[in-house]
């Protein structure tokens, strides 16, 4: 991995756990998470569970994260959640997730106000981007990911581009069991990502952006993605709500 770039593993939780029951996953996972160094560690449970977990890892180097959140500061935009809510508690906050785009309608548009907003609290956000199946099917897929990263950076300067996270998720692999093979999502992020960044940033930020891979990972091929020089970690969907398995990804991205 590239000497500037510290491995991140993210759990995002998505539609699961109660309150009670994410302080208990939490706590199960805190003492194997504790003795690992050189990870940075993330967990992104349910808005409700926000508080319980907060509580449960402040004092640990274990950094928390929301899996949302509005571009508006305040006002009369009922059940949203805006970036202040959030920085109380918060370090990051997972933004235009393919479910988002697909069950909401969130447009690339969307997701840069929400990304603007998140770095302007303070909070870094985790871009996420990716083609569907169809899309990769009829060779689109670069053409789709450079858009989604260009639209969700319009109007970011170098100093705010150093305070992101890509998650390249391909739709197709995301809660299916089929995910990417390693070699061929670190090609994606070296062909398309990191150019795509250096057209705007230039080529020290493209080099420097955390790139994450998500979609089906495991324990079992967590591995074969942390060995590819341009993965630096991964967004861990349903392997995040088991402790175990969570702790086994984050120590693959150790080794």
């Amino acid at each position: 991995m590239h000497a500037m770039r510290v491995p991140l593993i993210a759990g995002n939780w998505k539609l699961n756990k109660t309150s009670t029951e994410a302080y208990k996953l939490a706590a199960e996972m805190l003492p194997g998470l504790r003795n690992i160094r050189g990870v940075e560690k993330l967990l992104c449970p349910p808005f409700t569970a926000l508080m319980a977990v907060f509580r449960l890892i402040k004092d640990s180097d274990i950094r928390l994260g929301a899996q949302n959140m509005y571009w508006e500061e305040q006002g009369a935009y009922t059940g949203e959640i805006s970036p202040r809510m959030l920085a109380e508690f918060c370090q990051y906050v997972i933004l235009g997730h393919s479910e988002r785009r697909t069950y909401f309608g969130e447009t690339d548009e969307q997701v840069n106000r929400k990304v603007r907003a998140a770095i302007a609290h303070h909070l870094m956000p985790i871009i996420c981007v990716g083609e569907t199946l169809e899309e990769n099917e009829a060779g689109r897929a670069a053409g789709v990911v450079s858009r989604q990263v260009r639209e969700a950076l319009v109007g970011l300067d170098i100093l705010d581009a150093e305070r992101i996270v890509i998650a390249y998720e391909p739709v197709w692999a995301i809660g299916t069991g089929r995910a990417s093979t390693a070699a061929g999502a670190n090609t994606l992020i070296r062909n398309v990502i990191r150019p795509t960044l250096a057209s705007l940033f230039g080529e020290n930020i493209a080099q420097s952006v955390r790139v994450l891979y998500g979609g089906s990972v495991d324990p079992g091929n967590a591995g074969d993605f942390f060995r590819q020089p341009e993965i630096d970690g991964a967004l861990v969907g349903g392997a995040s709500l088991n402790a175990r398995s969570f702790i086994d990804i984050v120590e693959a991205a150790q080794a």
